[in-house]
């Protein structure tokens, strides 16, 4: 096997690197749909990291549990699709805004809710997973 100069596969920097374009291109997408004013609810940001929060849970569930192991699907739907679809940085800043913007009670209620919501859509993505999972 062929190891790059940071002892990665290439085949598993490729896969990272297909899905993270996938999760990117997707991200960008809902971002111009679901653009929002200033002091506004970041609909866009929020959308996009409870969807890769629920896909992470359900595809780490299924690809742990149910499949056989495989050295590329994690890479490609956990840190490319999902990595490349949520954004944490980006929350960071529109709550920094939302703030400036005296925006203070929306700000606390997005960051709470992602965080939690987040918990929530990656546990019950499990739960699925593992139902799903058990009727095959």
């Amino acid at each position: 096997m062929r190891r790059t100069m940071f002892g990665k596969d290439p085949r598993e920097c490729a896969a990272v690197f297909a899905g993270g374009g996938i999760g990117a291109l997707a991200r960008a997408g809902l971002g111009e749909t679901l653009a929002t004013g200033s002091g506004e609810w970041p609909w866009a940001t929020f959308a996009v990291n409870l969807v890769a929060a629920f896909v992470l849970g359900y595809a780490s569930t299924l690809l742990l549990e149910r499949m056989p192991p495989s050295r590329f699907r994690r890479p490609f739907v956990g840190t490319g699709i999902c990595g490349g679809l949520s954004t944490f940085s980006t929350m960071q800043v529109e709550v920094v805004r939302l703030f400036q913007d005296g925006a203070w009670p929306i700000a606390i209620g997005y960051v709470l809710s992602s965080i939690v919501l987040g918990l929530v859509a990656m546990q019950f993505a499990s739960m699925l997973a593992r139902r799903i999972g058990s009727a095959w």
